[in-house]
């Protein structure tokens, strides 16, 4: 009788332990998915099911998404990369020359594109001046090639920086950092001088007052020269938005008005209405577990609304209509508007060089994580 009693209670005891030891690993499996499912992790059924469901509709995965660029390459810059790589920089010298031409567009000269080739120009030079140094040599005085030098000396010092928060940058970064930027005033102010119509001098003067941290009152000096040759010019307005910002050198407050007065001021088409939303991305709180704070309140519907407006009157060609549609087509995700949210997402695939993205390290990833819940919305 003891011995039925000791191997009833036994097996009792073990029944226990096994519910318990079952229930552990509920909980833990449960905690385990909660914050995979905040960390934005793709690696369950359903999420693989959302990427061939995407396949089949034509849409790239993460490792065939183009990181550096929000949109492929204009075919002019794809035109002069073999010369520059070979040393000649004459192709290049007359691409940037075509874009201040007078019968450069409609209106005149095509200062948007201007700025687009400068910078991607001024990158390559930054990394490797070679042909640049040929061009100088040859045409002193020649207004483009000033331009490209100072778009490079900004962008190197940028590069000497890094990419990190301050707390992870180093005195001998900050220090080259501010040595080279000071070396781009004068660089630019050069530019100016040889183009006195170009706008784009000073718009590249902007990156060097923010890392500067040049006194309010001469960004305000900066910015008329600007808006009296191009008052609604894209990188323009995107570029100082970043010195208001109150990671830089304003707060959210200024952010907010400078957006506000920009979107208000400019024509439809101008593709300014999406500076409110930028603000409003910049200025976003993160939550627990990082990705991003889903904005989905009557004000931010109506500012996305309005950009959509804006980007659907905007010239076609416009330099920048992929980079406005890459924020637009994540904020109609959020905001759970998914049918309008993937035709953006169409129209973007391949390449995530833009915001949201390029602000996470995991950037081709969480774009095609917003795209497959759209695509689930729409064709689950």
């Amino acid at each position: 009788m003891l011995v039925a009693l000791i191997i009833l209670l036994s097996l009792g005891c073990l029944f226990l332990l096994v519910k318990l030891l079952a229930w552990d690993v509920y909980v833990v499996t449960f905690v385990q998915e909660f914050r995979r499912q905040m960390r934005g992790e793709t690696d369950s059924p359903a999420a693989s099911e959302l990427s061939a469901e995407s396949a089949e509709l034509g849409f790239l995965p993460p490792e065939r998404q183009n990181t550096e660029h929000f949109a492929p390459l204009e075919p002019g810059l794809t035109a002069v990369q073999p010369a520059l790589k070979a040393g000649d920089w004459r192709p290049a010298a007359e691409l940037l020359a075509a874009t201040r031409s007078a019968t450069a567009t409609a209106g005149g000269p095509d200062w948007d594109r201007r700025s687009l080739y400068v910078t991607f120009l001024g990158d390559l030079a930054a990394k490797d001046d070679g042909w640049l140094a040929d061009w100088e040599a040859e045409r002193p005085d020649d207004p483009d090639a000033a331009l490209v030098r100072a778009r490079s000396t900004v962008d190197l010092a940028w590069d000497i920086r890094g990419a990190q928060r301050a707390k992870y940058t180093s005195d001998e970064q900050f220090a080259g950092f501010r040595r080279v930027l000071e070396r781009s005033v004068a660089e630019c102010a050069r530019a100016a001088e040889l183009a006195p119509d170009d706008p784009t001098p000073y718009i590249v003067e902007i990156w060097t007052a923010l890392g500067l941290g040049y006194p309010h009152a001469r960004l305000d000096r900066l910015w008329a020269e600007i808006v009296q040759r191009a008052p609604y010019h894209y990188e323009a307005h995107f570029s100082a938005l970043q010195y208001w910002c109150a990671k830089w050198r304003g707060s959210e407050e200024l952010a907010r008005g400078f957006a506000a007065r920009a979107a208000a001021d400019a024509p439809l088409g101008s593709l300014l209405r999406i500076l409110p939303l930028i603000v409003l991305f910049e200025h976003r709180e993160e939550p627990e577990g990082g990705g991003y704070a889903p904005e989905n309140t009557e004000e931010a519907r109506a500012l996305v609304d309005a950009a959509l407006a804006d980007a659907a009157a905007a010239d076609p060609d416009h330099p920048r209509l992929a980079e406005v549609r890459h924020l637009l087509a994540y904020y109609l995700c959020v905001q759970d508007r998914d049918e309008p949210a993937l035709e953006l997402f169409r129209q973007v695939d391949g390449y995530v060089g833009a915001l949201p993205w390029r602000y996470r390290n995991d950037g081709a990833e969480e774009f095609c994580r917003l795209r497959d819940l759209s695509v689930a919305a729409v064709h689950g």
